[in-house]
Parts: structure tokens; C-alpha cells; sequence
């Protein structure tokens, strides 16, 4: 029991356990990379070693504070009770003046995306107002045991009007709390909270470090393993809750919408596929870029030469290695380039179909844009 459990980024845990052991903890980290790669449980291992009862710079699992932190492994169960607590009918009043909290213990706060209701839930849930006025009061309380840790999952979905909030907090950091946020890149954060956080990065494992985990904790075929593991690209956490079949399907229908792009006709098929990506309400629209982009840097390592490429999408690397034939790396760098504007722009709002549409044309070779525009 302890940080061993914790597989991969080693150097993080270190510098953590160090930070616990000199008693010089940070008042604000943020925990940035991809989704399912251990952010969430690392932050909530911290906090259990910040207040363990026997150890100072690891945790035991098993004093009663330990325990109750660790029911934070299971942040389903708390947020499923906090939305009943609060009601299905609940209004954007009542969702403010009764903020989604999970708490286990009273010193260790974990603040997830609200997703306003259980059983239909809003397409897009964030951080809100409600949630980081209520960390502004409680920070500076004094903890009943050693330290108070708020955890902030999915940093990133807090507009950046309302993270104003959260600026006050680590402008005047309260001395015996921790402020953990999470977010998979620190561009998708204020550069004024970024610049107050110590950073630290995870990596993504290694696909045999992700089997290894698949295997202990599923009890999924070998073949199902491997698949999984490829396709999570390096986030076990990622992996465990993958739905195999669907997840290969949306990286076929991404790399379909590609293929068509770079051809520069049968356009009423491309956006019969990006409207079917558009709706997908199984998977985020942030996730769906990003499968996206999966897909993009192995044609850029096939469009580069680079010799012995490590894919990222193994099991389509025939169909890559035919599209990489047939587009240049300028093509992947200006797909790469529209889709870093595709998620800003979602973030403001903008209609992610027509969005993903007027990509898709703006990849078409020369001659069939025009006639599209002229059509």
C-alpha cells in the first residue's frame, strides 16, 4: 500500500514524497496530461499521504483517515449521491447555491465538472462559480489533521470569467492547504493561475505498463487487452472504462472523415460523417479532437520518414501509411493547425459540426474547394 501502487512518472512521486518529507509543500500544483493517465489518483493519493496518520511522506492505507480519503478512488459513487442529494429538477440557482462537493473527509475536497442532473445530464458539465466560491471560503480553514487538500478535476472547464474566482485564492494562498487542479494541457488554463501552480506533467505509460494494469484490474481477453492498450495510447485509466468496439469505430469514422478530406470529393458523405461525429454524445467533443489528433501525428511521423515509426493507431497503420501517400507534412501541419482552432472555438461555443465541416473542405485540394464554393 502507498505511492508503489502508482504506475509510471516516477519522478513525480518523488518530488511529491519530498515536498511531504522537507514539509515544504506547494499551495497550488497543477497535474496536466491526457485523460486516464493518473492525474486524478495521484492527486488523491497526495492527499491521503498529507494527512496518513503513521507516515509522514507516504500513506498506509489503512489509520481511518486514510480510508476515508480513499473512497475519493471511487468518485462516481460520491458525485452519483451529491446530484441525488441535491434533486434532478434542480435550477441554475440551486445548482450555484449547492455545489457538487464530493468529500469523504472533512480536510480532503474533490471538484469534478457538475454535470447538473444524473439522469440527463448537460453535454458539456464544468466547473462552476458556485464550486470555487465554496474552495474560497474553506481554504483557510484550519485542518482538523495536518493539511487541507482541494482537488479541481477538469481545471480546464472552468470558464475563464469565473477562474478569475479561483485567482483570488492563489493570489493570497491560505498556508496549511494544497490546491490541486487538473487539466490535460496548461494552455487550456489562465497563464495567470498556470504561473502560480508548480507543473508537473504526466507522461503517457508504456503500452506493456497499461497491458500489465488491464490484466490486474479487468478481466478482458488477451486480445481485448492488447487492442485496448494500444488504443488508450499510454492512459490505463483510459483503458479500463474503454468501450473496445467503439472507440476502434470512432477512430475509423475519424480517419474516414481524413481520407475524404484529402481526396477533395464525395462531400455529401464527409459531412454526413462529421454530423455523426457531431452527435455523439458517448464521447466529449474535446475527446473526439483528440483522436483526431492521435491520428494526425502518425501521419506526420509517416509523412516525415521517420524511420521505424511508432503509431499510435497500430491496428490502421495500412490505411495511414496509404493516406500518408497521398498528402504531404504542410497537409498534416495545417490539419493540426485547424484543429487547435476547432478546440478553442468550442470552448466558445461554436456549432462543432459546421466547425468540423468548414475544416474538412478547408483541407481539400485546391481545385475541389473551388468548385465546392462555386457549387
Amino acid at each position: 500500500m502507498g505511492f508503489q501502487e502508482f504506475l509510471g512518472n516516477e519522478r513525480i512521486v518523488t518530488a511529491l514524497r519530498g515536498a511531504l518529507r522537507t514539509k515544504r509543500v506547494p499551495h497550488a500544483l497543477l497535474f496536466t496530461g491526457a485523460r486516464g493517465v493518473g492525474k486524478f489518483t495521484l492527486a488523491r493519493m497526495f492527499a491521503q499521504a498529507a494527512n496518513c496518520e503513521r507516515l509522514p511522506d507516504d500513506f498506509c492505507g489503512e489509520c481511518a483517515t486514510c480510508q476515508r480519503i480513499s473512497q475519493l478512488a471511487d468518485p462516481q459513487t460520491l458525485l452519483e449521491q451529491g446530484l441525488a442529494e441535491r434533486g434532478e429538477s434542480a435550477d441554475a440557482a440551486t445548482v450555484e447555491r449547492v455545489p457538487l462537493i464530493l468529500q469523504s473527509h472533512p480536510d480532503v475536497w474533490a471538484l469534478v465538472p457538475d454535470p447538473v442532473r444524473l439522469k440527463s445530464p448537460v453535454a458539456r458539465p464544468m466547473l462552476r462559480v458556485g464550486q470555487l466560491r465554496a474552495v474560497q471560503r474553506a481554504a483557510y480553514f484550519q485542518p482538523m489533521g495536518r493539511r487541507r487538500v482541494f482537488i479541481l478535476d477538469g481545471a480546464e472547464t472552468m470558464r475563464w470569467d469565473v477562474a478569475n474566482v479561483f485567482l483570488k485564492i492563489l493570489e493570497e494562498p491560505p498556508g496549511s492547504a494544497t490546491l490541486i487542479l487538473t487539466a490535460p494541457s496548461p494552455y487550456a488554463l489562465l497563464p495567470t493561475i498556470v504561473s502560480r501552480c508548480l507543473q508537473f506533467h504526466f507522461a503517457p505509460l508504456p503500452q506493456a505498463a497499461v497491458e500489465k494494469i488491464l490484466k490486474e484490474k479487468t478481466d478482458r481477453k488477451p486480445t481485448e487487452i492488447k487492442l485496448a492498450a494500444q488504443l488508450a495510447e499510454g492512459s490505463p485509466g483510459l483503458a479500463i472504462e474503454m468501450d473496445v468496439e467503439a472507440a476502434a469505430q470512432r477512430r475509423r469514422s475519424a480517419l474516414r472523415i481524413l481520407e475524404r478530406a484529402a481526396q477533395g470529393h464525395g462531400f455529401a458523405q464527409l459531412f454526413s460523417d462529421t454530423s455523426a461525429l457531431a452527435k455523439d454524445r458517448d464521447s466529449s467533443f474535446e475527446h473526439q479532437i483528440g483522436v483526431f489528433y492521435g491520428l494526425l501525428t502518425d501521419l506526420l511521423e509517416l509523412t516525415s520518414k521517420v524511420k521505424e515509426p511508432v503509431l499510435r493507431n497500430a491496428p490502421l497503420a495500412k490505411e495511414l501509411e496509404s493516406l500518408a501517400k497521398s498528402v504531404d507534412s504542410a497537409w498534416v501541419l495545417r490539419a493540426i493547425a485547424g484543429f487547435d482552432e476547432l478546440y478553442v472555438g468550442a470552448r466558445r461555443n461554436l456549432n462543432r459540426q459546421l466547425g468540423l465541416d468548414a475544416l474538412a473542405a478547408s483541407l481539400a485540394p485546391a481545385p475541389s474547394r473551388a468548385s465546392v464554393t462555386h457549387s
